[in-house]
């Protein structure tokens, strides 16, 4: 991504708060306060970094993405790690205590509210996928955990403090510990 490209969506991403929050008042006020967003641009960096072709390894640009999400965690209780893939518009409201896993996805339009999880399940020796893939358009209610290498379907809502370690289809709602889905209100 150049650097237009870049800035553009930085402002996607403002825009994408101002919409879906009611309480952010302003441009400037959003940028200022916004922890969720904070981390969401500083990912935006570091995922650059640790992806770049040759500088890794060349210039220590992974260990360098490492450092500034761990002080972007320091700073906003974000925690990112710069390998995990964040979509488009993707907004962390209230994010103290959100940690996303290095091989996790988060599509676009996704919401994440405090104090999520997107982790691994801790099985030693795992490579590859080992944290949760969400579709886009997907909800995770605060507190919740979506633990190892499962697929929450486009649409989705996880609930607040559900624990879900399988697949989740599709405009369902996944509820409770561990979690069971449910069909949206209005649908039976």
């Amino acid at each position: 991504m150049t650097g237009p490209h870049l800035v553009a969506r930085l402002r996607e991403d403002l825009a994408t708060v101002r919409r879906r929050d009611p309480a952010a008042r302003g441009a400037v006020e959003t940028a200022l306060v916004y922890n969720g967003l904070h981390a969401v641009w500083v990912h935006r960096l570091t995922s650059r970094l640790w992806r770049a072709p040759g500088l890794p390894r060349l210039l220590g640009a992974r260990t360098l993405a490492r450092v500034l999400s761990q002080l972007a965690r320091t700073a906003t209780g974000v925690e990112i790690h710069p390998g995990a893939v964040l979509g488009r518009r993707v907004f962390i409201d209230h994010g103290t205590g959100v940690v996303i896993g290095e091989t996790a996805v988060v599509g676009d339009d996704c919401t994440l509210y405090h104090g999520v999880t997107l982790g691994g399940r801790g099985v030693p020796g795992v490579r590859g996928r080992r944290h949760p893939q969400l579709r886009d358009g997907v909800t995770v209610g605060a507190g919740a955990a979506v633990l190892g290498g499962v697929v929450v379907g486009a649409g989705a809502t996880i609930g607040a403090n559900a624990v879900v370690t399988k697949d989740v289809p599709e405009g369902v709602v996944a509820v409770g510990m561990p979690a069971t889905v449910r069909p949206p209100r209005g649908r039976a």
